[in-house]
């Protein structure tokens, strides 16, 4: 038991590169993690990791430990969980990312049915709408709305989200009703910033089957998409969003749709997770839990 302790320290070090990230993320103290690695180096007779004052990295034989190691945890893992998916015997936690906007819907309340169904899982949930470093900071797995970026990340479709072009009543009054976009010329756009390109997000159409993109002169520009959906409320300006950020507003009259003739295909919502070879069973569980929920929080802008 010591070994397959020793080895699953020595792997969470690999991944996180610090004996300190690796101990708080294990809940043990820093001396402890030094011992195992220390013990697991004497009894193996090979060096496994190159220390230095500000970083650690894996030799060449612990590379080709890693290796082994992966795939010996993810046989472990498998064969620990495969008798039971009920939720009566998985336990540990679960390090999930979610967008901000998705804290404001009922997503949060759908998590009590997942902890209902397996009260073993102690789930650890960050919100942010920025690019997360799902190995650095420990995360199980991250849900994102839209197109990815090209990553060593495994990226599995959970649901499509339909896009809304809208604004407040009040700015339309004031500013009027485009119908067209050429029409959008004239008028004030809410931008958003994206934190991981760090740029403006451009507004999509779909003209005649094709995609065009816009992007409206800024009444003001956000980082934050409760905040970007809130400028819009306030009447800033035009905004496009995903139907399920905004749907209560819509369904208040504190928005209106508008272009509803050039909606954009919708967007995919993923959930990101480092590696297929060695999925922890609180993962499993939990992708399969969004694709059988997911769609039926917001049936009216949600879809397969």
């Amino acid at each position: 038991m010591q070994l397959l302790e020793s080895m699953r320290l020595f792997a969470r070090l690999a991944e996180l590169g610090s004996f300190t990230k690796a101990a708080q993320s294990l809940n043990i103290g820093r001396p402890q993690v030094t011992r195992y690695i220390q013990e697991l180096e004497a009894s193996l007779g090979v060096r496994l990791f190159q220390r230095t004052t500000r970083k650690v990295a894996l030799t060449a034989e612990g590379e080709r430990f890693y290796a082994r190691v992966q795939d010996i945890l993810a046989d472990i893992s498998a064969a620990t969980s495969m008798f039971d998916r009920t939720g009566a015997t998985l336990a540990g936690r679960l390090r999930i990312d979610i967008p901000t906007a998705f804290a404001q819907m009922k997503f949060i309340d759908s998590l009590k049915g997942f902890t209902d169904r397996f009260p073993g899982i102690n789930l650890v949930l960050g919100v942010t709408d920025r690019a997360v470093d799902l190995v650095g900071e420990g995360i199980d797995c991250a849900l994102r709305i839209g197109n990815l970026p090209d990553s060593s990340l495994i990226a599995r479709p959970i649901a499509r989200a339909t896009m809304v072009t809208c604004a407040a009543p009040d700015y339309l009054s004031t500013h009027g009703h485009p119908d067209t976009l050429e029409a959008l010329a004239g008028h004030r756009g809410v931008n958003f910033l994206s934190g991981q390109s760090n740029r403006i997000l451009p507004w999509h159409f779909s003209v005649k089957g094709h995609n065009r993109t816009l992007v409206g002169q800024a009444g003001i520009t956000v980082t934050e998409s409760n905040a970007y959906v809130q400028c819009g409320v306030s009447g800033f300006g035009i905004i496009q969003a995903p139907g399920i950020t905004v749907a209560e507003h819509l369904h208040s009259g504190a928005l209106v749709e508008i272009l509803h003739a050039y909606r954009p295909a919708p967007r995919p919502v993923s959930l990101l997770y480092p590696s297929r070879t060695h999925l922890a069973p609180q993962v499993q569980v939990f992708i399969e839990w969004l694709q059988e929920n997911f769609v039926q929080l917001q049936a009216e802008w949600l879809s397969k």
